[in-house]
């Protein structure tokens, strides 16, 4: 009965579950509002063409708000958090053969590929740099280059085995960036968001890495850049997010720290005819799951201020 349940939820295109992190129970107040943001976010997607698939988490309860969100889509940039998870995962593990964060890389001309406006204005042969500024790289301006040392350095079949140890089966990282080969053959980068949603859930619980690389980890993911969950929301707020784009989609993957009541947040899309609505389609989720958590955060269990 479950099961049909269950089936049928996923058939409607929305439902709720909770996360691996232990739940608090809601309020009847805040079921009445969780209702109301379930119902906006389901008439933005519905109003915007081809697919769009959405997981958001309450990093304080562990609720989840889910709308396609087991669809797996093209990630394109966004799988860049599952690479530099990996590099912090292995520089914490250390010993042999493993990437470290201080690991230093000197500028080779011929590891630059398209879409690597840092990269490629360094000067081969002289310019090094560690493991961690190559992160940087790959997160604030995601330097395709810097990306695929990474990947390099990590390993990919790596970064798979990690997610799968965590059980994060939908995310896969199949190819390097620009390997427009690989992509034709089928080998494209995938992930669902209630698998990315999940696994920055277990990155800000502690659950892959120690304090102290967590909170780098995030820092790095915060570096300010060109995105979309930021763009109608505070300026001033902490928002730790890669986006992805590619022909047809548009992804933004991340965690928006309002205070007290932090919530973890995946938008993908896909099969779209116009990019710039997709864009705009996860502004206003973005904003709508804002505007409930800081509602939520600002005000009493009775709903005062």
């Amino acid at each position: 009965m479950l099961k049909n349940v269950f089936c049928t939820l996923l058939l409607l295109g929305t439902m709720w579950a909770q996360s691996s992190a232990p739940a608090k129970k809601s309020s009847a107040n805040e079921d009445v509002l969780w209702q109301k943001l379930s119902n906006r976010i389901t008439r933005i997607a519905n109003q915007t063409d081809g697919v769009v698939a959405v997981s958001i988490v309450d990093l304080t309860s562990g609720r989840e708000l889910a709308l396609n969100a087991d669809h797996v889509l093209a990630t394109a940039s966004s799988i860049k958090i599952a690479v530099l998870a990996e590099l912090y995962r292995q520089s914490q593990q250390g010993g042999p053969g493993k990437a470290k964060l201080d690991d230093t890389y000197v500028v080779n001309q011929a590891d630059l590929v398209p879409d690597s406006y840092i990269m490629g204005g360094l000067t081969p042969g002289t310019t090094r740099l560690t493991n961690r500024d190559l992160a940087t790289m790959m997160i604030a301006v995601s330097d395709n280059s810097a990306t695929n040392i990474l990947i390099d350095h990590v390993g990919m079949a790596n970064v798979n085995a990690m997610l799968d140890s965590y059980g994060f089966s939908h995310i896969r990282l199949q190819r390097k960036m620009m390997d427009i080969a690989a992509a034709k053959q089928g080998r494209e980068n995938v992930g669902s968001p209630r698998e990315f949603t999940r696994m920055l859930a277990a990155l800000y619980n502690g659950k892959l890495l120690n304090k102290s690389l967590t909170d780098d980890f995030f820092k790095v993911l915060s570096t300010p850049k060109e995105s979309w969950i930021p763009r109608l929301l505070p300026a001033d707020l902490q928002i730790a997010n890669k986006p992805g784009s590619l022909d047809g989609l548009r992804n933004d993957v991340g965690i928006v720290f309002v205070k007290n009541r932090p919530f973890a947040i995946a938008i993908m899309t896909g099969y779209l005819k116009n990019g710039t609505k997709g864009e705009a389609a996860i502004s206003r989720i973005a904003r709508e799951a804002y505007d409930h958590f800081n509602a939520l955060a600002i005000n009493s269990e009775y709903g005062r201020h």
